[in-house]
C-alpha cells in the first residue's frame, strides 16, 4: 500500500471544535502502482497524484500535526496507524508518536452496539444523517468527528 492522501484535523477538546486542518494528495514512488481510474465517484487516480507532492516533502507536516497528540479515526488501529508508521519507515525517519489513541469504530462497536449496522462510517453517517461519505481523508476525518458527537449525544441521552 501507498500513502496517496493524508488528512488531519485538531479538534479543541473541551469545545470538539476544529482548529486547524492539513490536506495532501501524495504521490506515491510508483506511479503505475495508481489505477488510471477509481472505482468510485472523485476517487484517486494516477492524473490526480501524478503532479502531488512525495511523501519525502510533506513528512514534516504530516509529522507536526500529528506527533505529541492524541489520534482519533475509525479503524485507525488496523488501518491508519500502520500506514503512517510503514510510511516514515520506507524513507528512514522516525513515525510520530501518539499520547494516545481513540478508534472510534472500536469504541462505538462497544458502546454504541449494533444499532447502525455494519458499524462503517458511511452506515453511520447515514443513520444520523450527515450526509454520505466521499471517501476523501479530510472529508472523512471531519464526518468522524460528527459521527462521534452524535453518538456521544445518544449515548449520554
Amino acid at each position: 500500500f501507498s500513502v496517496l492522501e493524508f488528512g488531519a484535523i485538531v479538534v479543541c477538546p473541551r469545545q470538539l471544535v476544529e482548529l486547524r486542518s492539513y490536506c495532501t494528495l501524495i504521490r506515491p514512488r510508483d506511479i503505475t502502482a495508481v489505477g488510471t481510474r477509481s472505482g468510485r465517484q472523485g476517487g484517486i487516480t494516477r492524473d490526480v497524484v501524478s503532479g502531488a507532492p512525495s511523501f519525502e516533502e510533506v513528512v514534516d507536516k504530516i509529522f507536526d500535526i500529528l506527533n505529541g497528540r492524541i489520534w482519533a479515526g475509525h479503524n485507525i488501529q488496523r488501518f491508519d496507524c500502520v500506514r503512517i508508521k510503514e510510511a516514515f519507515a520506507e524513507i528512514g525517519r522516525d513515525a510520530p508518536v501518539p499520547v494516545g489513541l481513540i478508534d472510534s469504530l472500536g469504541v462505538l462497536t462497544e458502546k454504541f452496539g449494533r444499532r447502525a449496522g455494519n458499524m462503517k462510517m458511511e452506515t453511520l453517517a447515514a443513520y444520523f444523517g450527515l450526509g454520505q461519505q466521499k471517501h476523501r481523508s479530510l472529508d472523512d476525518v471531519r464526518m468522524n468527528l460528527e459521527v462521534v458527537k452524535h453518538c456521544a449525544t445518544v449515548l449520554f441521552l
